[in-house]
């Protein structure tokens, strides 16, 4: 049965498949930065984002963690729940890095006690630009229940994931993640998890292992994807055994 095409991202199509409930995700095998001013097409990027945001999720479920993540198909594309998305990036801070160290004019990677969480209003056209809690609340774009459950998970998330990436001799500097409802109106953590919305660096070297460097144009953005896979891949492989 074809599938109806529901929405073309930066780096992922979603279809509708033919149970109202299930939503098929396709990882494209394209970079982003700037906020999609700038493209290019990576051969297999999509794949490797889709095996480790497939791994994460499937984590996080074990840790009791609640998420839209279904399964992941033969070709690297996933079956996720279908979930009405709250239009905010939940962005998640361990160390400065990025706009956060620019605009406090601190040095990179300097540690955040405690983790910072910050919204972003999900808006390309407005540059996805900051919000804060009364402005989210103002502009009805969320209650201060669903606010406070936002960051609530956030730093359960965050707790889950640090803790597997310093297993593996990665730091997680900092993630975004997104959120939304099921049709019985339950918050669930959506979207993806993989080093396009994450940064990691590596703990021997130093090096960045995700999508800053295909925005600052270091090198191949898939070895540093493929770095984060082969580690997760063999620790989670010997945590099942």
């Amino acid at each position: 049965m074809t599938e109806t095409l529901l929405y073309i991202g930066k780096a992922k199509q979603l279809f509708q498949t033919s149970d109202p409930q299930v939503v098929h995700i396709h990882y494209m095998d394209q970079a982003t930065a700037l906020n999609g001013k700038v493209k290019e097409q990576i051969e297999g990027k999509g794949q490797l984002t889709s095996h480790i945001s497939a791994l994460l999720f499937n984590y996080l479920t074990d840790q009791g963690i609640e998420n839209h993540f279904l399964e992941e198909l033969d070709d690297g594309d996933a079956l996720v729940k279908k979930v009405a998305i709250v239009p905010l990036e939940v962005v998640t801070r361990n160390y400065s890095a990025g706009h956060f160290a620019s605009r406090f004019a601190v040095a990179m990677h300097q540690p955040l006690k405690p983790a910072v969480h910050e919204f972003y209003f999900k808006s390309d056209k407005l540059d996805d630009p900051f919000i804060n809690d009364e402005q989210i609340v103002a502009l009805k774009i969320a209650d201060p229940n669903t606010i406070a459950d936002m960051k609530q998970q956030a730093e359960a998330i965050n707790q889950k994931l640090s803790q597997l990436f310093n297993e593996i001799g990665i730091d997680l500097i900092d993630f975004k993640v997104e959120f939304g409802f099921t049709s019985a109106g339950k918050l669930l953590l959506a979207d993806e998890l993989s080093p396009d919305n994450m940064r990691l660096v590596d703990q021997q070297n130093g090096k960045s292992l995700d999508k800053d460097v295909f925005r600052q144009k270091t090198g191949d953005v898939r070895i540093g994807y493929q770095t984060v896979l082969m580690r997760l891949t063999n620790k989670l492989a010997v945590k099942e055994n």
